[in-house]
């Protein structure tokens, strides 16, 4: 038995040689006809059709059409045509048989019929109907067109028909997308940006309608929107917006090693997000500029600023802390610049432009880093005059920023008293430039008692005209009090008596109340500062505030302590500055390599600007030393008339100091080291007050506490620990119980009874007490 083997078309162009796989393709592609041509064929067929029907009822009514040849045609066609089928019949390629009765089915039934109608006599009905009913369903089966297998694709229209179509931004498109998404009815995306014009990144704001909150959103199907990864998207808060607002970012291909274009995406990684070195403080903008990149940075919704310029820099990769620069506005928002190269490098020299006292009572007193001027305020229209702090270890240009400052004052007519506990080698170039310069520590004390009575007398005359506030020169200048090298009286190390300390401590507090109200500005300097040093740091801290804190090269204790004290504002961590420029690794990169160091120019006169909440890096104009002096300073103290105290108050002024300073001389060497506290009245010194007669103000060393209580107990017999006191006002209590123990013990006195004192001599005396 044989068995016969079916063979495909497609076996066969699978198994047949390569010529008739190459015809094959052909064939294939020929199928595909446009739709526009596969129409006009079946058109074309349709009117064939049309024509034969048309001979099929007149033909066989002709003499031509009904004779010998035009019936042998006929027949000869239908035969013709069904010995072809009749022999394909016999071929097993069943769609190629298919195709054949297509083609012969028109040929076949129009020849029949033809012969039929030429065979059959006279005009039969049939004659004109059966022509109209074959044309008219060959024309709908159109078997000749079918036959080709052809498959229709659409037609490309004429360009001329074809729609001008809309070109979509890359942010539209987005809209365009989360519009069709649907994924939160009733929202839009708006404030769309690109991120990276080479990549897909962006962000965008999502706003519900009015009223309504944006939903919670799936973070699968908030991916599917954009077909992105879902780690790729995320959906945050905007601070200060409601929830109708809600922050989109959409970051597939930033994160990894970022380039400037890569910056957002940068910054959410390594320090915005969890675990970065700023975790919340997320990025609202930025911009790229020749030597910086700036990123404007808010913290998140009910979240203080919080910004910690060590760690910021180290999670951008940098190597040198100081290039990066933080600055922020005490509450939500802040500023952090990153520099290829330090800005800061460069400052010019001043200008009596720079030191003109502007309308708001401020000075330029250098350059910030970002190139706008430095302003500190020498006076305040609605707060009054200023508290200063200047801090800077040797070397980093302390000097100069006091000389930058007085010479502001000088040429803003602002009278400059100036003491300098260093002996005067700290300011030289003020010495004879100021009002008043009062050189080593006992002047410091002695310039704070004049200052302070000078205080009291405004403040005395005020109160009797009914005067509140100050306005300068109405009738009195403006006066700042300069004291330069604290740090020799007010450190813990410091070679001075505590007496002495204490009171320049006091006097420090008592000016600052009651100058700060008449026209009268303190700036304290030093090279390291710790308000507890002060006294009562809280009303330092409050003043220093309002005022300006300068905070220059030092070490970084002293910076931990300014931190501790409240002066830097919360939130914001500051790196002490280093001694010279481009620092960084530096120094590890030649450890490793067993080279020495190359060290930049020094940071002479740069230094953290603390006004308020606001913090920024600054230096301070340029001076240059020639021959162990500043010749440009000089000039410029010399280019306007030297501000002075009325007569009235000059000779108030002079006239204490000249009175203070050998009691503060005294006190300096210990001889006056017996408890009296001399902040404890205007002066506690042989100066007495302003008002008493020059007669009456006695120029010998003033009688301690010791004489003092001898005198009350000689005048007065027994006399009671809290008699004594009082008699004794300008003496604190505990320097009257503890001066009582020491005469006590040196039998100058002894004790009656339990808290009552008598001279040793005396006769039998009542007791005080028992009237009690």
């Amino acid at each position: 038995m044989t068995t016969k083997t079916t063979k495909t078309p497609s076996t066969t162009r699978s198994t047949g040689t390569t010529a008739d796989t190459t015809a094959d393709t052909e064939a294939d592609e020929q199928r595909y006809v446009s739709l526009g041509a596969l129409r006009r064929r079946m058109t074309a067929e349709r009117i064939a059709y049309v024509a034969g029907s048309v001979g099929l009822v007149i033909g066989p009514h002709t003499a031509a059409g009904a004779g010998p040849d035009a019936v042998l045609g006929s027949y000869g066609a239908a035969g013709a045509t069904l010995a072809w089928l009749t022999l394909r019949a016999g071929s097993d390629d069943h769609h190629g048989l298919l195709r054949t009765c297509h083609r012969a089915l028109p040929v076949l039934t129009g020849a029949g019929l033809y012969a039929a109608s030429v065979t059959a006599p006279g005009a039969a009905w049939w004659e004109w109907i059966l022509p109209a009913a074959w044309g008219t369903v060959m024309g709908w089966m159109t078997p000749l067109t079918r036959s080709t297998d052809a498959i229709a694709i659409p037609d490309a229209p004429p360009a001329e028909n074809v729609p001008a179509q809309r070109s979509y931004t890359y942010p539209e498109a987005l809209a365009a997308m989360w519009e069709a998404a649907a994924l939160a009815p009733g929202t839009r995306l708006v404030a769309i940006r690109q991120l990276a014009e080479d990549r897909p990144d962006f962000d965008a704001v999502i706003v519900a309608e009015r009223g309504a909150a944006v939903p919670n959103l799936n973070p699968v199907a908030l991916a599917a929107v954009f077909d992105l990864p879902t780690d790729a998207v995320s959906v945050t808060s905007i601070p200060g917006s409601g929830p109708g607002r809600m922050a989109l970012t959409v970051a597939p291909t930033l994160g990894g090693a970022a380039g400037p274009s890569d910056l957002p995406g940068l910054w959410r990684s390594m320090v915005s997000d969890p675990g970065g070195a700023a975790p919340g403080m997320r990025l609202i903008d930025h911009k790229v500029e020749e030597n910086r990149i700036v990123f404007r940075v808010q913290a998140e919704a009910r979240k203080m600023i919080k910004l910690p310029q060590a760690e910021i820099a180290r999670a951008l990769g940098m190597t040198d802390a100081e290039l990066c620069m933080v600055e922020t506005n005490g509450l939500g928002d802040g500023l952090v610049s990153v520099y290829r190269e330090h800005p800061l490098l460069d400052v010019r020299e001043a200008t009596v432009e720079d030191l003109t006292m502007d309308e708001r009572g401020r000075i330029r007193t250098g350059l910030r880093h970002d190139g706008r001027p430095a302003h500190l305020a020498l006076y305040d229209p609605v707060l009054g005059a200023m508290t200063d702090l200047i801090v800077g270890a040797p070397g980093a240009g302390k000097s100069v920023t006091l000389h930058t400052i007085m010479i502001g004052e000088r040429i803003s007519g602002v009278v400059s008293i100036a003491a300098d506990a260093q002996n005067g080698m700290s300011l030289p170039e003020a010495n004879h430039r100021i009002y008043h310069f009062g050189a080593g520590r006992a002047a410091v004390l002695a310039t704070l008692v004049a200052a302070y009575e000078l205080a009291q007398h405004r403040e005395k005359v005020s109160s009797a005209n009914g005067w509140s506030g100050f306005a300068i020169n109405d009738p009195w200048p403006l006066v700042n009090l300069t004291l330069d090298e604290l740090n020799l009286i007010l450190a813990a190390d410091a070679d001075v008596p505590k007496l002495f300390k204490t009171a320049v401590v006091g006097l420090v507090s008592k000016f600052q109340s009651t100058g700060r109200k008449f026209g009268m500005g303190i700036r304290l300097a030093a090279q390291s500062i710790h308000l507890e040093d002060l006294g009562d740091k809280d009303k330092i801290r409050a003043n220093a505030k309002q005022g300006t804190v300068s905070l220059g090269r030092t070490n970084s204790s002293t910076t931990q302590h300014m931190a501790a004290d409240g002066v830097i504002p919360r939130g914001i961590s500051i790196e002490p500055i280093p001694m010279y420029f481009g620092g960084g690794g530096n120094d590890i990169d030649a450890a490793f390599d067993g080279r020495e160091v190359v060290t930049g120019p020094i940071t002479a006169g740069m230094s953290w600007y603390i006004q308020g909440g606001t913090v920024y890096l600054m230096r301070n104009w340029r001076a240059v030393k020639e021959n162990k002096t500043y010749p440009h300073l000089i000039s410029l103290y010399e280019s306007a008339p030297m501000p002075v105290l009325g007569a009235e108050e000059h000779e108030i002024y002079q006239r204490a100091y000249a009175e203070a300073l050998p009691w503060a001389e005294a006190l300096l060497l210990g001889d006056a080291d017996d408890g009296t506290d001399p902040a404890a009245t205007p002066i506690a010194t042989p100066g007495g007050t302003a008002d008493a007669p020059a007669a009456a103000r006695p120029t010998a060393r003033p009688a301690t506490v010791k004489d003092r209580i001898l005198a009350l107990l000689a005048d007065g017999g027994r006399k009671s620990t809290k008699d004594l006191r009082e008699g004794i006002p300008d003496a604190t209590p505990t320097g009257v119980s503890n001066m009582l123990s020491a005469l006590h013990r040196e039998g100058r006195i002894e004790q009656y009874s339990r808290g009552v004192w008598q001279l040793p001599a005396a006769e039998p005396q009542p007791d005080p007490t028992d009237a009690e």
